[in-house]
């Protein structure tokens, strides 16, 4: 009689993790370092999955310095690339009390801020909030490969 099979994981390819100063700047290298790790894995500049990654960690990287910012504190970003799953891009900060909506609601039509959830739903597979081992969360997101 053989053992009952248990579902492993996916499989982790590749990891790009960094932490950033909590600014507009810190956010920028974010994305701009992002990419360049997904160069790397062989998902070139320019392609459709760069330019969703780029999106989604500059809004999450944005976020997460507006809203999620305690001096002293840095931000941190992990990119993970797992076989047959997809990539996912954790952003986080921390900020534990100020959480995004769990559906974002549209801005009124001439509102200068408020559609960065609105574009990181829209790229991604899901996404959502979980919370950090010690202060703070982590908004991640999983776009299917």
């Amino acid at each position: 009689m053989s053992a009952p099979s248990v579902p492993q994981a996916p499989a982790t390819v590749s990891v790009f993790a960094q932490r950033f100063s909590p600014s507009r700047k810190g956010a920028r290298l974010a994305r701009l370092l992002a990419l360049y790790e997904l160069d790397a894995w062989g998902f070139p500049y320019g392609s459709e999955l760069s330019d969703a990654v780029a999106a989604i960690v500059a809004e999450l990287a944005a976020n997460a310095v507006t809203h999620g910012r305690v001096p002293g504190r840095d931000l941190e970003l992990r990119v993970v690339l797992t076989a047959g799953q997809g990539i996912r891009i954790e952003v986080s900060d921390a900020r534990d009390e100020s959480r995004p909506p769990a559906r974002p609601a549209a801005p009124e039509p001439d509102a200068e801020a408020g559609r960065g959830l609105l574009v990181v739903a829209a790229l991604a597979s899901r996404w959502g909030v979980a919370d950090c081992e010690g202060p703070g969360k982590t908004v991640w997101a999983v776009l299917d490969i």
